[in-house]
């Protein structure tokens, strides 16, 4: 479904990913974990047009997407949750998904209904504060009010950077098992995650990066094992 071949990303003078290759087929959870700067999210970055490789392709469903702007690339089928989660904090929480629909679906329409209605099933929450500004939410709700907002756009691929990052123990539970379930109506999601352990879990497959090269990759409960992933990553 997706492929990155021999990517390099830079800022300025500084090669943030060094050649990297990564793979996420039809239907799987991937995730990426590493040390803060080894360029996680600068992958997830890349892939979606924010920034431009400087060589490599980028390949999706068959066809290359390094020349796209970001919102073609959205059209094609893929989103991205940022970290922090960026939603509009002066917006409600109905208006704040509103926009994630907008390059896809008219707000009259029945599809804009149908993708609302599923997100609101997801997050019985965000249907009750529909009308309060997003910024008001607890970074919990936030995050589903992130993770809906790109719901809206009817993603084929999800890109979720850092979606438990500063959220309470509870929290974290909730959003991992709905990331789950989003899986299971059949997004491919690339993940990526501090919580490694949580997110190895959760996986089909995982790569480990390393100062923006690959240093690691296999099935999720393979690296979770994994001695030197044990030991670097997982605080064992």
């Amino acid at each position: 479904m997706l492929k990155l071949t021999s990517i390099y990303t830079s800022y300025g003078h500084v090669k943030a990913l060094k050649g990297i290759n990564i793979e996420v087929n039809k239907g799987e959870i991937v995730c990426l974990i590493g040390n803060n700067g080894a360029g996680k999210t600068t992958t997830l970055l890349t892939i979606s047009g924010i920034i431009k490789p400087d060589s490599g392709d980028i390949i999706f469903e068959g066809e290359s997407l390094k020349n796209l702007a970001p919102h073609n690339i959205v059209n094609k089928g893929i989103c991205h949750v940022p970290e922090g989660r960026r939603i509009f904090p002066r917006l409600t929480v109905l208006e704040n998904l509103e926009m994630g629909a907008y390059q896809k679906f008219k707000v009259q329409s029945s599809k804009f209904k149908e993708k609302l209605d599923a997100v609101f099933s997801l997050f019985p929450i965000l249907k009750e504060r529909a009308k309060q500004m997003g910024g008001t939410l607890s970074g919990g709700e936030q995050q589903m009010l992130a993770i809906g907002r790109a719901l809206m756009a009817d993603p084929k691929l999800l890109l979720l950077d850092e979606p438990s990052l500063g959220l309470a123990p509870i929290m974290v539970s909730k959003i991992f098992k709905t990331i789950r379930e989003i899986n299971e109506e059949g997004v491919t999601i690339l993940l990526v995650e501090q919580n490694a352990k949580a997110a190895l879990r959760l996986s089909h497959r995982g790569y480990v990066l390393e100062n923006g090269i690959i240093k690691l990759h296999g099935n999720g409960e393979d690296l979770l094992y994994n001695e030197d992933v044990k030991n670097a990553y997982l605080g064992e």
